[in-house]
């Protein structure tokens, strides 16, 4: 809890936490609406697709955005927006109005919010923080705020459902974005860490954003690290897209069993976080990567192959566990290692390898359990995810070999040798 000393960063922590509670019961009750409407695996896929595949576009314009500008500001105009599109699904939703094509026209709203929302989230971590050692606990207590929310978030969602409808879930989510937006305006913010707005005056907009990919192209552990994220994301992250399916069809349950589903993972992953925000240093992250990543992978074959509800609680648990940690430690690597002027760039980059990519894993996720069903769909997924834990432990000692310098210049680890070459 080292970070929580920082009081801008405990504010942040207090608001986004009720927030988040909200947003997970608009992601359950998105998911169990579509397919109660339309009875379609591939619409299901199709919604999730919508709502993040503006981050793929725009999350490069929006690195720039963030490098430039006020990133406190920024976070408040996205909460704000992010309200205003839960008060209109929950309009439409007990209004009795609502149709496949309103849901998927606003989750390319609230896409299109998140790429921009993402990367200035990410970035004001350092801003909100007063002692940078404190940065890495501080990712990993996100991390834990996200997957505390997604235990309870889902858990509540499926009573509301059941008792009352999915607009109730829309509508408290909505009012839920009040307690962040209050948690950012009472911050007290000296002024804003980046300088690129300063320097970036003169420059264009595709000058930047050219720099940007260039930075992380010829930066060996950033562009590793995201790589590894653009596979996981394509071929593991839509289980969450199918758990409708997995409630329903595979294990015969209604509502109650995909919150139960949802909130298992929640659990795992919170865990997960809990565990990370334990340690101490940076030091050994790769390591944690490749059996994070490894964990996953095998829940996720856990669950392709599981018919009952307690085993396949265990596997979503587990595949939970390896997701966050595998997420949180990439993400605490690349804030380490980044250059300050390029933060909110790598930042909208880190975005789009994690959100960016997996629309296109939902979508096809959908298709392919047309074809040949969500159980075999997540089990070949899994496979796919322990192939690429095998790719980045091949590449683990050049990784470390790189990031090595960074870490001695930071302090992390002693200075480097004098070189003796002549």
């Amino acid at each position: 809890m080292r970070a929580l000393s920082s009081r801008n960063y405990r504010l942040f922590f207090e608001g986004q936490s009720v927030s988040l509670i909200g947003t997970w019961m608009t992601r359950v009750a998105t998911s169990w609406l579509v397919y109660r409407l339309t009875h379609s695996p591939f619409l299901l896929g199709l919604a999730s697709f919508a709502g993040q595949i503006p981050i793929l576009f725009l999350a490069p314009f929006a690195g720039v955005w963030v490098d430039r500008w006020d990133r406190h500001r920024t976070l408040v105009v996205t909460q704000i927006l992010s309200m205003i599109q839960s008060f209109a699904l929950a309009a439409l939703a007990l209004g009795g109005l609502i149709r496949v094509w309103e849901i998927l026209a606003l989750a390319l709203m609230q896409g299109a919010i998140n790429a921009f929302d993402m990367p200035a989230r990410q970035s004001f971590v350092v801003q909100m923080i007063e002692r940078r050692e404190d940065l890495g606990n501080a990712i990993a207590l996100n991390s834990s705020m996200v997957n505390g929310a997604r235990l309870i978030g889902p858990a509540i969602a499926g009573v509301i459902i059941a008792a009352v409808g999915e607009g109730y879930c829309f509508l408290i989510d909505g009012v839920s974005y009040m307690a962040v937006i209050a948690s950012l305006l009472a911050m007290r913010i000296a002024a804003p860490v980046s300088t690129a707005g300063v320097r970036g005056q003169g420059h264009r907009l595709t000058a930047e954003i050219r720099e940007g990919w260039r930075y992380v192209r010829e930066s060996m552990p950033i562009r590793s690290v995201l790589l590894f994220l653009v596979l996981v994301s394509m071929v593991g992250m839509p289980y969450t897209t199918l758990m409708p399916i997995f409630a329903s069809v595979v294990l015969h349950g209604g509502p109650h069993t995909l919150g139960f589903l949802m909130a298992a993972a929640g659990l795992g992953a919170l865990t997960g976080a809990v565990s990370l925000a334990m340690r101490r240093s940076v030091l050994g992250l790769g390591r944690v990567i490749v059996w994070s990543a490894s964990m996953f992978g095998l829940g996720l074959i856990g669950l392709g192959l599981s018919h009952m509800l307690a085993l396949s609680l265990v596997a979503v648990a587990a595949a939970g566990f390896g997701m966050m940690r595998h997420m949180a430690s990439s993400n605490t690597i690349l804030q380490t290692i980044v250059e300050e002027d390029k933060r909110g760039r790598v930042m909208a980059y880190y975005s789009m390898a994690l959100q960016g990519i997996s629309p296109f894993g939902s979508l096809a996720a959908g298709a392919i359990a047309t074809k040949v069903g969500a159980p075999r769909t997540i089990l070949g997924g899994g496979c796919l995810c322990l192939a690429g834990a095998a790719w980045f432990a091949w590449r683990l000692p050049r990784f470390r070999r790189a990031v090595r310098p960074i870490y001695a210049e930071l302090g992390i680890l002693p200075p480097l040798p004098p070189s003796t070459d002549a």
